[in-house]
């Protein structure tokens, strides 16, 4: 064995440290991004019927206390605490769905076959979204109107893609 493998190996693991940092700060800057744009929609959304931080109440109270607790919609009244709790939650998850995203780039930009595989994430993550809210959370359906949920997911979606985009422009989503 010469003396050249250890130093070869040695510099290929510290090539893909920087690699897997940049991966998990996309990740982490797309989840973010995202968070922010549908927090954004829904905060325009809830300034115009009037009622501030509605939406992040409902939906913290439906994820903190039940849905048997939005037995009376329009009684629920914005809760900061419950608004900063959610929003935490909704951010951590964006996060890992960013991570996700970042993965899959990735994956993307070394085999181009992958990028369909982007876009089916995104179709089977939208609508089985929805599908599972309309399941298990008909309530909080009810009171937010399922399109505003799916426009603002949309949004975050395509906030997150012109991230990765800007970012990562060589990348090709069809074979």
């Amino acid at each position: 064995m010469t003396a050249e493998h250890p130093i070869n190996d040695a510099q290929s693991s510290t090539d893909a440290i920087p690699e897997r940092s940049k991966m998990y700060e996309e990740g982490f800057v797309a989840g973010l991004i995202g968070a922010a744009t549908i927090a954004v929609w829904f905060l325009i959304l809830d300034l115009i019927e009037g009622r501030p931080l509605y939406t992040p109440t409902v939906l913290g109270t439906a994820l903190f206390r039940g849905g048997e607790s939005l037995a009376s919609p329009e009684s629920v009244t914005a809760s900061f605490e419950i608004v900063l709790w959610f929003t935490w939650v909704h951010g951590l998850v964006f996060v890992v769905i960013g991570g996700a995203a970042s993965w899959l780039v990735r994956l993307a930009e070394r085999d181009p076959n992958y990028g369909f595989g982007i876009l089916l994430f995104f179709v089977v993550f939208e609508f089985g979204f929805i599908g599972v809210s309309l399941l298990f959370a008909q309530e909080v359906l009810r009171v937010l109107a399922w399109p505003a949920v799916l426009v603002g997911n949309v949004l975050a979606a395509a906030a997150m893609a012109w991230y990765f985009w800007q970012r990562h422009r060589q990348l090709t989503i069809w074979p």
